[in-house]
């Protein structure tokens, strides 16, 4: 049995749940203590460690590796998830030149001080933040704010989306979720601000533009926070899709399917 192994995580269910999923397709892991250094959201994708036995003890070191990621940020929307599992916000429409939506990406290399999102794990006052996220008292609870480090960021594509295919994809990804994520409540929200109206030419539906980014940054930056820094000057930014590519020396092209 190894003491380290490179999962890859699908999207629509927890770090937990691919442990479970791991188990019940590998009997002999079946009593062993595993653990996960770095969570991926439900709707990542990707690579996820998992620590067997002893290598548990060395939990700290696994966690400060430094990761890479391939994220599609959606511009013109928002979320209070920063991603497509939260209740969307529509801003208004705004000319994106792509030359200055090239440097403003480029420019985030370096030292980046990043605020954690509501809905995350981080613990305060002795809850994590999603707590109080789902209870609607997040005026009460100031979400702390960390230096984490970008080393590199890659645009690989900029392209459009319309409406209809975004709702579709959504809609099929959550659907994927089993748990209580606010999943109807969060699908009829889409569907509220996505309608599927064409215009008065009947050419089409509208339009939105997303960027495709590889980044290689420290343990602990969240690409949502990034997402949702990118997109403050466009209506919104969001993540409508996010894979981990690599966990220190781990890579997605050996990680072992579920």
């Amino acid at each position: 049995m190894k003491k380290i192994i490179n999962l890859y995580k699908p999207v629509g269910i927890t770090p937990l749940q691919a442990i479970h999923k791991f188990k019940e397709k590998h009997p002999d892991c079946r009593g062993k203590k595993m653990s996960y250094p770095g969570r991926l959201d439900p709707m990542a994708e990707g690579v996820l460690l998992l620590l067997v036995g002893e290598e548990n003890k060395k939990m700290k070191h696994y966690m400060r590796l430094d990761k890479e990621y391939v994220a599609e940020i959606l511009l013109g929307i928002s979320t209070d998830s920063h991603d497509i599992l939260g209740l969307p916000t529509k801003g208004e429409n705004i000319e994106i030149s792509e030359k200055e939506l090239k440097r403003k990406i480029k420019k985030l290399k370096g030292n980046y001080k990043q605020k954690i999102p509501m809905f995350s794990s981080i613990r305060v006052k002795g809850k994590p933040l999603f707590y109080y996220a789902r209870k609607g008292k997040t005026e009460y609870i100031k979400a702390p704010e960390f230096i984490v480090s970008i080393k590199n960021v890659q645009i690989e594509d900029i392209y459009e989306i319309s409406s209809q295919r975004l709702l579709k994809e959504i809609i099929k990804k959550i659907n994927l979720l089993k748990g209580d994520f606010r999943q109807e409540e969060i699908i009829n929200a889409w569907k509220n601000i996505l309608k599927n109206e064409e215009n008065e030419n009947n050419e089409g539906k509208e339009k939105f533009r997303v960027v495709k980014v590889r980044i290689a940054c420290s343990s602990g930056t969240y690409i949502r926070a990034i997402a949702d820094d990118v997109g403050k000057v466009y209506g919104g930014g969001m993540l409508i899709s996010l894979k981990r590519t690599k966990v220190g020396r781990f890579e997605v092209r050996d990680a072992l399917k579920i």
